[in-house]
């Protein structure tokens, strides 16, 4: 699944949909369209299939953004940056945490801006499915990673993760994104990536609650239904 869209006059697009075994990830090629430099988000599982896009859009391969370290966001990396002699960003929080090592890696603060060309990227620390979990802010469009996702947000259960901090995180999403930006996860469990956040304060329960006792007992509820059905 791929498709290029235009978001504005300064940069365009690319969704990609990348699998392996029960994995079903969302990547995404941005190509800043005076320059023709790309960056790529959470690039995973088929480099055939990454690479041959970025040959085929004729784009240097700058950087790359990675939400977060979990293996299935992360391991193309270093490949990447051995063909294309990329940079890797992350969030320093989530380097220090947890040890994440990769080829030409660079430590991102909150509100840290890196360019691709002339299209800013930002960094938004969101910390509650990882200890250090980041979004990537453009001008019309939030990668989210495995924070939010279009149905509801991360899983709150492993080291360094917390439901209290994922709460803050979302409370300062709606809170500083304006809400025609469009949301961008790392999977979709039934809605295709690129609602806006409108949508997803609407529709998305997560984005609803505004007491955080009750939002962290709801998300660290039992019983709650298969974490990998992704679609």
């Amino acid at each position: 699944m791929e498709n290029i869209l235009m978001l504005n006059s300064n940069y365009s697009l690319l969704k990609l949909k990348v699998e392996f075994l029960n994995y079903k990830n969302f990547c995404y090629i941005i190509v800043d369209k005076d320059s023709q430099e790309a960056a790529i988000i959470d690039p995973a599982w088929d480099i055939d299939k990454i690479s041959d896009k970025i040959g085929q859009l004729d784009v240097k391969l700058t950087s790359i953004f990675l939400t977060h370290s979990h293996y299935d966001h992360t391991n193309l990396a270093e490949h990447l940056v051995k063909r294309y002699n990329s940079h890797v960003f992350m969030s320093k929080d989530e380097i220090n945490h947890y040890g994440y090592r990769c080829p030409k890696l660079n430590a991102l603060s909150d509100k840290d801006s890196i360019y691709i060309g002339n299209t800013k990227v930002s960094c938004m620390l969101t910390p509650g499915h990882t200890f250090g979990s980041s979004c990537y802010l453009l001008q019309g469009s939030l990668f989210t990673g495995d924070t939010v996702f279009i149905e509801g947000c991360g899983i709150c259960t492993g080291t360094g993760a917390s439901a209290e901090q994922m709460y803050d995180s979302i409370q300062n999403i709606k809170n500083n994104v304006s809400h025609d930006t469009k949301i961008y996860p790392g999977h979709s469990y039934g809605k295709m990536p690129g609602y806006s956040l409108s949508y997803l304060l609407k529709e998305n329960i997560y984005f609803q609650i505004d007491n955080k006792d009750i939002f962290i007992s709801y998300r660290m509820r039992k019983n709650q239904g298969n974490l990998f059905d992704f679609k």
